[in-house]
């Protein structure tokens, strides 16, 4: 039988901290790196880039064996990092009454952070995402159990956030969390909402801006951030400027997907250009800490279900471009794709995090002080970026898009004779060590140049290049 209490008798029966005698995956956390803010690092100093997805929550009640292997298969790529939701119904403690707290799901949280720890995986928990009260037609995004009526603490949602009643009872939810999972490695940060903007009423941003003091505090070892909707309009560019620089907010994140319902062109094409682009965006506004694309992927115009041609990308040429295209243009990793269910497993696409991993072994991007570029050629896109002891390249086959390669039908041509431009400062080549990876067969090649011109080798799609200056 499911189990309710309340705050004060689950620390009696529990004890602050009990969750701290799981596995751990050692004392060392993630931090915002001291050597260039625009990056991660570990707390003893080595590089840490989060390689990974969301993985929201298992796909039933009966589903703990399937994300036990989601997350085995994603370790074993190379992977370090999933995102999950504290308040989907797999995991959600409160569920029945507001402020009653469910020990059996407690318990789920404790079993996926050990299985998590097991893999060298850290996880960004989410700890909310509902959007409105709806009675009559509950839905996914509905939580009326915190409706005074329901014996909760608000008369409606405008009041959920602007109430104090209503903000005390969230801040005791936090305290909770803290007592239970506080000071703990395992977790990569703690995210105040799912795309907090898509909720119906309230000064959510003013709640965003009192939440995140008072996260930090109870979790201070971790990072802490907020997120918002998808960057498909204009009208959300005024509330990402201001989030991308809230005090508080650790890592700036950014949403966005292909969606031909979207009022944003970039969103409507090549996919590594819409993940490019919102990245770029967010760096223009100087944050002074990691961006992450945070979610991304394809979708059916204006959200409306799993983008229909995931069934044609059985190469995964989508996921391969939410991966590449955000780190080369200067986040602080890889994108974190959505669907991990619909697309990633269901087309057995675990490799592409590998091949990521891959293309970055052995980079410190903090030491390196990237300096992000773009530089397109009548058949390429290149991404550069410019560090001091690496050059890294990924040059995009501009005429292979989701539009040619699954719409029409189009198999991927080899690129073949291409050269780098003049315009990339390639210093002194006969120093360099330059390395070709090509993430489609999983191959390292090398040249030793000293002319002017670097000859590409022959790819399809993609190729990362690794000018190393001695």
């Amino acid at each position: 039988m499911t189990l309710l209490i309340l705050l004060g008798a689950f620390l009696l029966a529990h004890g602050p901290g009990q969750a701290q005698s799981a596995a751990r995956i050692s004392d060392v956390y993630v931090r915002v790196s001291p050597r260039d803010p625009r990056y991660f690092e570990l707390t003893d100093g080595r590089p840490y880039i989060p390689i990974g997805l969301n993985m929201i929550a298992p796909p039933s009640s009966a589903g703990w064996t399937t994300m036990t292997e989601w997350i085995r298969k994603l370790s074993d790529q190379g992977g370090n990092f999933i995102r999950i939701w504290l308040s989907s119904p797999y995991f959600d403690i409160e569920h029945q009454r507001s402020g009653a707290f469910d020990l059996d799901k407690a318990e789920r949280i404790d079993l996926l952070l050990e299985q998590a720890a097991r893999n060298h995986i850290r996880v960004k928990m989410c700890l909310e995402h509902f959007r409105d009260f709806n009675e009559k037609q509950p839905a996914w995004s509905s939580k009326p159990l915190h409706l005074i009526s329901r014996g909760g603490t608000a008369t409606n949602v405008a009041d959920f956030f602007n109430g104090e009643k209503s903000r005390e009872h969230f801040r005791q939810k936090l305290r909770w969390y803290a007592e239970y999972y506080g000071n703990n490695p395992n977790v990569f940060g703690w995210e105040l909402w799912n795309e907090i903007n898509a909720v119906q009423a309230g000064d959510y941003m003013a709640w965003t801006d009192a939440m995140l003091p008072e996260l930090k505090r109870l979790f201070p070892s971790n990072l802490v951030m907020q997120s918002l909707g998808s960057y498909d309009t204009e009208r959300v560019s005024a509330l990402y400027q201001r989030l991308a620089v809230m005090r508080g907010n650790e890592v700036a994140q950014v949403h966005r997907y292909l969606d031909l319902g979207a009022s944003l062109k970039a969103c409507q094409g090549p996919v590594d250009i819409l993940a490019a682009d919102a990245v770029r965006t967010l760096l223009a506004s100087d944050p002074g800490r990691p961006v992450l694309l945070a979610e991304s992927g394809a979708v059916e115009p204006r959200h409306t279900g799993p983008f229909k041609l995931y069934e044609k990308d059985r190469a995964g040429m989508i996921l391969h471009d939410v991966l590449f295209a955000p780190f080369f243009s200067g986040a602080a990793g890889p994108g974190h794709i959505w669907h991990w269910d619909h697309y990633v497993s269901k087309n057995n696409l675990w490799h592409h995090f590998g091949r990521f991993a891959e293309a970055v072994k052995n980079i410190d991007p903090a030491a390196e002080r990237f300096a992000p570029f773009l530089l397109t050629t009548a058949r390429l896109r290149i991404y550069g970026l410019r560090g001091q002891q690496n050059l890294l390249l990924w040059c995009r086959d501009s005429r292979n898009d989701w539009q040619s390669e699954l719409r029409d039908g189009k198999s991927p041509e080899t690129v073949s004779g291409e050269t780098l431009p003049d315009s990339i400062e390639l210093g002194d080549l006969n120093k360099a060590r330059i390395s070709y990876y090509d993430p489609w067969q999983n191959r390292w090649s090398q040249t030793q140049e000293t002319s002017r011109r670097i000859r590409l080798p022959d790819f399809q799609r993609s190729l990362a290049v690794r000018i190393q200056v001695p």
